[in-house]
């Protein structure tokens, strides 16, 4: 079994742990952890997939569950149905129905203030069932603005790169009814990535930085910055958390706004799956499904923090559980979390959506940007005959 997170150890603490559950649990198999540096981890699966030298036991960054599942790494997991019964969807690697990957994590994008920021705006703190609307929430930005008391009233976290930037702002993109394909074929991106609900997220994301709201391009720590009083209103995940708790007291977590078509966040971590070249496929499965229990998923939520992937360890941990101080992040995940597209394409769709955003908020044709946009997407499905399997 590989993983990424060598050098995380209280990641690798609960890995290991199983592991060693497992192989005492029976005589018939024996796990062996082979672990990574993050950084090297996905060269390494690369190149050991190439010369056919995969183990039975992968972990995979979720968006990358349909690429690794097209160019033939990992097959379905095969475990029975109600093994995933009580999970959040986010946290399922699934293709034509079928699962590929399950994990025992997830993050959650989140907005963080202050009460007092927000009663001295004359701004209604929002909830889980009751979200600012679009509109409420650049009249929020307007009264924070008019406070004269921060640089800028919110913080997207415009100054960070790669995978953020889909990963953050799609969900964006999406609320307005916008997406990086048409996920009804997966075929294209045309009408989704350039049509008008598009341009209207685009023309609004860039306006932030126009009327002074947003940085083009924020600090390299926007959690710093803001504890630090840069902005009103920070963008960023439930990993900033105990940062901006332990700053102030009267910090208040928000859900992002429904700029129409609901709101929307990201979804889908580190997740494990099942390679085609597997030799112990049995095995494989007894130790997936063995390690698919609910004492892993509570003690993966207490090792890292993080919102376990299942509604069943939710109940088992103080902090996630009803009443508890992150539960918010939970409700988020379940209710609001949409996965980046299944579809091999992605990785070629995320470097084209990120350059995009770029080119946007440094004050380019929006319309003109996501045309390009879509021109490289289909152009990249049609030269790989559809991603089909």
């Amino acid at each position: 079994m590989w993983t990424h997170a060598g050098g995380n150890e209280a990641e690798l603490g609960v890995i290991n742990t199983i592991v060693d559950d497992f192989n005492a649990s029976q005589d018939d198999y024996t796990v062996k952890v082979t672990d990574f540096p993050q950084e090297a981890y996905n060269d390494a699966v690369v190149a050991a997939a190439t010369s056919n030298n995969l183990p039975c036991i992968v972990d995979i960054d979720g968006p990358n569950v349909a690429n690794w599942a097209w160019a033939g790494y990992i097959q379905p997991l095969g475990l029975p149905e109600d093994t995933y019964d009580g999970q959040l969807a986010g946290t399922l690697g699934v293709i034509d129905d079928e699962v590929y990957a399950y994990g025992f994590f997830d993050v959650a994008l989140a907005m963080f203030s202050r009460e007092s920021t927000l009663n001295d705006a004359g701004v209604r703190i929002p909830t889980v069932d009751e979200p600012w609307t679009g509109e409420e929430f650049n009249d929020a930005l307007a009264k924070i603005d008019a406070l004269n008391r921060y640089e800028y009233a919110v913080d997207f976290g415009t100054g960070g790169g790669g995978e953020w930037i889909p990963y953050a702002y799609s969900p964006l993109l999406q609320s307005f009814g916008g997406d990086l394909i048409d996920r009804s074929t997966f075929e294209t991106a045309d009408g989704a990535l350039n049509g008008p609900e598009a341009l209207k997220w685009a023309t609004w994301f860039r306006g932030l930085v126009d009327d002074g709201y947003m940085a083009q391009t924020s600090g390299e720590d926007a959690t710093a910055d803001f504890v630090n009083g840069t902005s009103g209103i920070l963008y960023t995940g439930n990993w900033a958390d105990a940062t901006v708790r332990e700053a102030f007291d009267d910090a208040v977590v928000l859900p992002p706004p429904n700029f129409g078509d609901g709101p929307k966040i990201g979804a889908g971590s580190w997740q494990w799956g099942l390679t085609t070249g597997c030799d112990e496929v049995e095995g494989a499965q007894a130790y997936l499904e063995f390690a698919h229990d609910t004492k892993y998923f509570v003690d993966y939520a207490e090792a890292t923090g993080l919102i376990p992937a299942t509604l069943a360890a939710a109940d088992d941990v103080p902090a996630y559980a009803e009443g508890g101080d992150n539960r918010i992040y939970l409700e988020l995940a379940d209710q609001f979390a949409v996965v980046r597209p299944e579809t091999a394409a992605y990785p070629y769709i995320s470097s084209v959506f990120q350059k995009a955003t770029q080119d946007i908020l440094a004050g380019g044709d929006a319309q003109a940007i996501l045309d390009k946009a879509v021109s490289d997407i289909d152009r990249d499905i049609q030269q790989n005959g559809g991603y089909t399997f």
